[in-house]
């Protein structure tokens, strides 16, 4: 944790308490910044609580200024209330009730919002947070001492979500506000709203924002977000992105983004110390959030087709069980050549040929070097004679062709 308010641990031992966490639907999809805040409503759900979470539908329409340097740019009416749903449906997916649990509940803030008129809105939260309060709140004091300008929008973000939190509280008895350590200012101030207008009790809590030990952004590669929509971000992209962390980050993430018992991270902790090349502490934790956002059929998937492309297997009958998308999931980052598919027709190419015309290889001489000492394959297949003719039975999906040089280096050949 990151800041709590004083008697938060003490409402959570007493009794059942409802808790909420606000996502903001900037876009029609979450990303894996977002998986923290969906694990902690789901560790709230498993340990008996009630969740709720917010999709701010109107609030999406101002942009939220917490931790941001510069205004967000507005999106329309539209796009705001398409992103809504589709947060809504991944949402769902994550936070159905378990046997025995609490079933989540799903709320989009436009459904009070619409309904308020300026004046009742002034009255409500506005009558009861004071200019003096809010200058004061983190976000608002940093736009203003770096000499930036925060629009009148803007600094109403606070009043609405502010009274996002009187709302759930007084419909839900919702006592505690939950969030990443950027929304504390906007969380204590719904705290204030309610102790004001309504004399209640009402408790706070945030997080530490994810980061890279290497000080880069945490849930960026080089493709761009990894996002929670398998459209954006296929399950074979994300699994490698928690399969490459670095150690240290490994170390760090398992603790937060799996539902693993401390024993068994312990275990896992020890074992990785030492063997830090065998990556046990990736790969487990590859698994279990690959798992959690994707299931378990695109998680084998995934792990198939990195063991496919990364281990020692030499049989490239693995094409044969996959489909194009997954193809090209695994290939889309590597090198890329071309070469006119008639040239595959009748008796094909021969194999220096093809790998100079590709230039994949410089010259032949080094290309007949490769192939003797069986350092070349063709769709996983190694290729043991010089006289190999690359022929149209080689072209997969009726468009590409793998070349492997060595044991890591990737090449894909578009037949055109």
């Amino acid at each position: 944790m990151q800041d709590v308010t004083p008697g938060t641990e003490e409402q959570l031992n007493k009794e059942p308490t409802t808790a909420y966490i606000g996502f903001d639907p900037t876009a029609d999809s979450l990303h894996v910044g977002s998986l923290v805040q969906i694990i902690l409503l789901k560790h709230l759900q498993l340990s008996g609580h009630n969740p709720i979470a917010l999709v701010g539908g109107a609030t999406g329409l101002i942009g939220d200024p917490s931790g941001k340097k510069e205004e967000r740019k507005l999106l329309s009416e539209e796009d705001v209330n398409y992103n809504v749903r589709c947060i809504y449906d991944q949402l769902k997916k994550y936070l159905a009730a378990e046997p025995g649990h609490h079933a989540a509940i799903f709320v989009n803030n436009a459904d009070w919002f619409k309904g308020i008129s300026t004046i009742q809105f002034l009255r409500d939260a506005g009558k009861y947070l004071t200019v003096s309060y809010l200058l004061n709140k983190g976000f608002i004091k940093d736009r203003l001492s770096q000499e930036q300008d925060i629009s009148f929008t803007e600094f109403n973000y606070i009043l609405m979500q502010s009274y996002d939190y009187m709302w759930l509280y007084q419909k839900y008895n919702c006592k505690l506000q939950m969030g990443g350590s950027d929304q504390w200012g906007n969380i204590t101030a719904g705290i204030e709203l309610i102790r004001k207008k309504l004399r209640g009790e009402s408790f706070g809590l945030t997080i530490k924002l994810i980061t890279k030990a290497d000080g880069t952004k945490f849930g960026k590669t080089e493709s761009g977000n990894v996002w929670l929509d398998d459209k954006k971000t296929s399950p074979y992209q994300f699994y490698q992105f928690w399969l490459n962390a670095s150690d240290e980050d490994a170390e760090k993430w398992i603790k937060v983004f799996t539902f693993l018992p401390k024993e068994e991270v312990d275990i896992l902790l020890n074992e990785h110390k030492g063997n830090e090349h065998l990556r046990l502490l990736q790969r487990r934790l590859a698994e279990e959030v690959t798992v959690f956002v994707h299931g378990k059929n695109e998680f084998y998937k995934a792990k198939r087709a990195t063991e496919f492309l990364f281990g020692n297997e030499k049989d490239g009958s693995f094409f044969n069980q996959i489909d194009e998308k997954l193809f090209l999931d695994i290939f889309m980052s590597v090198p890329t050549h071309s070469i006119l598919k008639e040239k595959t027709h009748d008796a094909g190419i021969n194999i220096l040929d093809f790998l100079v015309e590709t230039k994949i290889l410089p010259s032949k001489s080094e290309a007949r070097k490769l192939i003797q000492g069986k350092g070349i394959s063709i769709n996983k297949w190694i290729v043991d004679r010089i006289e190999y003719n690359v022929t149209y039975n080689d072209i997969l999906f009726d468009k590409y062709i793998t070349i492997q040089k060595g044991k890591k280096n990737y090449y894909l050949v578009k037949a055109i």
